[in-house]
């Protein structure tokens, strides 16, 4: 069975994203959409130019949205991240260009015929996946954004690297919104299989500046290349395999939480289905109040969107 992406935006994310699908052979099929006819044709050309001296061929179609009817996943990369130059460091500030662009974009996914899975980067990330989901009526266990597996990954890294230790070896999660409002929920994280309390106390960890230096990872790297790429790109990459592989492994993806009526980032297993599963956390109060006014937060946002 053919394995079929797309990726839509082919700007320094969708551009990494292509590039990893196809120098990784994670796609037998792949798709690219970009109103920049010139900019998406040469991206095709430089990945067809790799080829040659790759293990893998990926066959690729250009700003064909009728192409996306069989594919199997859609990562929305859309965005001008130039938006995002603000002294407030604020994903919002790219809403009210990414909001009509995904409105625009979401409608001819659906005119598409398409009925695979959404995987959204586009920010701000948990209204977008919102506004993909009411536009193109997929049901909302199939549109799911990147969320906090970027945050949460950063989060690692923060940790491990005051330890000295390999990143894969903390485990845990960011949640809430991919933006400001998001936090670590220490209750869930783990170093070695050893509650992050315990280390922190034995190694005299200041959880408040790694909860900071996760929060705010994303904002050191677009001051130094005034851009993200290549973590959340590896990301997006990684949920797409997830569903294509129907791995039905624990991530923690925006996805549509019913207790709190609203897109937002809390552990699920991710498969072929999109959420397979819905996972409960046993949170603690603090975590459970920060949670909530996250959530809060996002519908707001939302809300706002949809009335303009």
């Amino acid at each position: 069975m053919s394995r079929k992406l797309a990726v839509i935006g082919l700007g320094h994310v969708g551009d990494a994203a292509a590039h990893y699908i196809v120098a990784n052979g994670f796609a037998d099929d792949l798709v690219l959409i970009d109103p920049n006819e010139g900019k998406v044709v040469a991206d095709a050309i430089d990945l067809q130019d790799a080829m040659p001296n790759l293990p893998f061929h990926t066959n690729i179609t250009v700003n064909d949205y009728s192409a996306l009817k069989d594919a199997d996943v859609i990562i929305s990369a859309l965005g001008d991240i130039k938006l995002q130059d603000n002294p407030n460091n604020d994903r919002f500030a790219e809403l009210p260009f990414t909001s009509a662009q995904v409105k625009d974009v979401a409608a001819k996914i659906k005119a598409s015929g398409f009925n695979g899975i959404i995987v959204a980067i586009t920010n701000p990330v948990d209204v977008i996946t919102s506004i993909y989901q009411s536009v193109t009526g997929l049901p909302k266990k199939h549109v799911i954004g990147t969320g906090t597996l970027l945050d949460s990954a950063r989060m690692k890294h923060a940790v491990a690297d005051e330890l000295h230790i390999d990143s894969r070896s903390v485990a845990g999660y960011n949640l809430g919104e991919h933006g400001n409002s998001q936090f670590t929920a220490w209750s869930t994280v783990r170093v070695l299989g050893h509650p992050i309390s315990e280390v922190a106390k034995e190694k005299n960890l200041d959880l408040e500046k790694l909860d900071k230096q996760a929060r705010e990872g994303g904002f050191k790297v677009f001051q130094g290349k005034k851009y993200t790429s290549f973590g959340v790109a590896t990301a997006a990459v990684r949920l797409a395999n997830t569903v294509l592989n129907n791995a039905l492994t624990e991530l923690p993806v925006s996805n549509f939480r019913e207790e709190y009526g609203v897109y937002l980032s809390y552990p699920a297993i991710v498969g072929r289905d999109g959420i397979v599963e819905q996972i409960q956390l046993d949170l603690t109060e603090d975590e459970l109040k920060k949670l909530q006014v996250s959530a809060d937060y996002i519908k707001t946002k939302f809300a706002e969107s949809l009335a303009k």
